[in-house]
């Protein structure tokens, strides 16, 4: 009987040792493999930090393994190129976009259903529609709230230069048409654009020279956070301030500043954190074999002297990030 009891023993823990490491493994979750190609790395643009933040969170809680590579510039299209072409050699599950041109990516961007990776665009959008799908903001209802609010600001002698960042990215183009469309018959008032590749010394030099080619400019539209960071920093040094009104894009603590300080009279934020989150979710979401909508608009706000410290936007402008 002692013998048979023994026995018996040894039998359940072996029985209750393999339920056990079964249900460890039932609980594990699968791993997919994820490389994230923003337009660049840049830990002085609040906005492409709280991408890659959003989507690295989102990779903890999915038990994503996310690698990530980018050019050192924003407007180097053909170093984003070759990324993609080394990102398709690793052959992972997934790869997470942010296209820095709208034409001259589209070669490589094939490449990457040929080989069939899933492929999800964030930010910004390519000529050809081969993507699962692509989480952005809507960027012409974006610019066209900046338009409507510069409208606002006019006189009947007013000016206005744009200043955008990468000439031929769907960014780019999508807000200029944007703005065009809210300044409406007020358009008329647009004596140059230009683009600084997304620097924010060019921005500075290229406003410099505005200033100097047309005396009379009394607004400017930044369509990124380089381009009007540049620009406001030039008007700034220059002392006009009070003559030589800024509107917006993006939300880094230095554009919060110079809307405190008046220095802008309003940003359009992008809610670029969720842009980086709702990216890795719907590349898991896909690869579990689940559809998503083609189109996922991540959202944007018109912020203001007069709403800066609302607690609603004040939230949107510090996403908060659990460590």
């Amino acid at each position: 009987m002692r013998l048979r009891y023994l026995l018996l023993l040894l039998l359940a823990a072996v029985v209750g040792s393999a339920l056990f490491l079964y249900g460890r493994s039932q609980e594990k979750k699968e791993v997919f493999d994820i490389i994230l190609i923003p337009k660049v790395i840049d830990c002085d643009s609040d906005f492409w930090t709280q991408l890659i933040d959003g989507a690295y969170m989102a990779a903890e809680e999915y038990h994503v393994r996310l690698r990530m590579a980018a050019p050192e510039e924003e407007s180097d299209y053909e170093r984003q190129n070759e990324l993609i072409r080394w990102a398709i050699s690793e052959k992972p599950d997934a790869i997470l976009l942010a296209p820095i041109s709208y034409a001259e990516n589209s070669q490589a961007v094939q490449m990457i259903v040929e080989n069939k990776i899933k492929l999800i665009l964030v930010d910004s959008d390519v000529d050809i529609k081969v993507q699962e799908t692509i989480i952005a903001t809507n960027n012409v209802l974006a610019g066209a709230a900046e338009g409507a609010y510069i409208k606002e600001l006019l006189d009947e002698n007013s000016q206005i230069a744009i200043i955008g960042h990468v000439k031929g990215s769907s960014t780019a183009m999508e807000r200029e048409k944007g703005l065009r469309e809210g300044l409406g018959e007020m358009a008329d008032r647009i004596v140059d654009v230009v683009y600084c590749d997304s620097d924010y010394n060019k921005a500075y030099e290229l406003m410099m020279e505005l200033m100097e080619t047309y005396p009379d400019i009394n607004v400017v539209a930044g369509l990124n956070e380089y381009s009007a960071v540049g620009a406001a920093r030039a008007i700034r040094d220059m002392n006009k301030a009070d003559e030589i009104q800024v509107v917006g894009f993006d939300s880094s603590l230095e554009e919060i500043q110079m809307l405190e300080e008046g220095l802008f009279r309003g940003i359009v934020i992008q809610k670029s954190f969720k842009m980086g989150y709702l990216g890795i979710q719907a590349a898991v979401t896909i690869l579990e074999g689940k559809s998503v909508p083609a189109d996922i608009d991540s959202g944007y706000e018109l912020i203001t002297q007069e709403n800066l410290y609302l607690e609603e936007y004040q939230k949107q402008l510090f996403p908060f990030r659990e460590e």
